[in-house]
């Protein structure tokens, strides 16, 4: 009796406050620095939650440890809806990699809605003999151990986006990591190493100019964004998919009626022109799954990178 009396209490103070929400600003956690991409995309989601909710959405940047700083910060605020997290990918390749981190990923830190997401590209240096994904998958398969590829850190997306091609394909391929994707690229125009597995903006220029080769993308289905490369599925890796996404976060235990009112407001204001045009930008199209579809992405997402790093003896740095 004294649980149930407890418990209709809580909803007769809760309810109100629910009902009000959001009566003040909300803070916006961005675990990565300002300028970055998700910097952008945080912001341009801020400025569309602000206008939506009525309230100032303040961003704060917590950068480091690849967005766990951030994400800890998240895990142990309030359950009010009054902090929220804008994060991408790195949420769950951290997760994979990282098996001590300071807050558990899945029990602390709830899914709210996903804002965009969009493919990698395979690329080579123009010197390899590969023509398509199909002649680069042969020839790899034939020379193990020869062709270095490079990524833009270990447990990066880059990193594990190949380190996954390899495990399905048994291709053998020497890694060699830069701190970020500018230096990578840099040597691989140059030849110094021959394979890069990146998000669009970061390589389409490049194979637009001719300087690197384009072979295929790594979602499920072709991109809008180069319609002539096929996917590495439809290459002859079956069942291959690893995709960047971008998408918003709340602590654990935030009242239902406030995750579906964020859930609700951040599948509007990702259709508008302007953030279809800021996504396109980063290689990305607005994603409308349901919170229980995108929580589930990010479980099988943790569970397939943890995995691999297993396999693969990938260890954070």
């Amino acid at each position: 009796m004294r649980f149930s009396l407890a418990a209709a209490l809580f909803l007769v103070i809760a309810t109100p406050a629910v009902a009000q929400y959001p009566s003040k600003p909300v803070r916006l956690v961005v675990p990565f620095p300002p300028g970055a991409s998700n910097d952008t995309v945080a912001r341009a989601a801020g400025q569309k939650l602000s206008e939506a909710l009525g309230q100032p959405v303040v961003i704060d940047n917590r950068s480091g440890a690849g967005g766990s700083i951030g994400a800890a910060i998240l895990a142990r605020s309030p359950a009010d809806g009054y902090t929220l997290m804008v994060t991408s990918t790195s949420y769950t390749t951290n997760a994979g990699v990282q098996p001590n981190l300071p807050f558990d990923p899945v029990g602390d830190i709830a899914p709210v809605a996903m804002i965009g997401r969009g493919p990698m590209m395979v690329v080579v240096a123009p010197a390899v003999p590969a023509q398509s994904f199909k002649e680069f998958l042969a020839l790899a398969k034939a020379q193990p151990g020869k062709l270095n590829y490079t990524s833009s850190g270990i447990g990066s997306a880059p990193h594990l986006a190949t380190e996954l091609f390899m495990s399905m394909t048994g291709v053998d391929m020497v890694h060699v990591p830069y701190k970020g994707l500018g230096p990578a690229m840099v040597d691989l125009i140059a030849g110094r190493v021959q394979v890069l597995i990146a998000s669009l903006p970061s390589v389409l220029p490049h194979v637009k100019a001719g300087k690197v080769r384009g072979l295929a993308v790594t979602s499920a289905q072709r991109s809008s964004f180069a319609p002539g490369l096929p996917t590495v599925t439809e290459s002859g890796v079956p069942g291959y998919t690893s995709e960047l996404w971008w998408g918003v976060f709340a602590p654990a235990r935030t009242p239902a009626p406030v995750v579906t009112r964020l859930h609700a407001e951040t599948i509007k204001f990702v259709a508008a022109e302007d953030m279809r045009k800021l996504l396109a930008d980063a290689g990305a199209e607005p994603a409308a799954l349901s919170t229980a579809e995108f929580g589930g992405q990010i479980r099988a997402e943790i569970d397939k990178w943890a995995k691999l790093a297993k396999q693969r003896g990938i260890k954070a740095e």
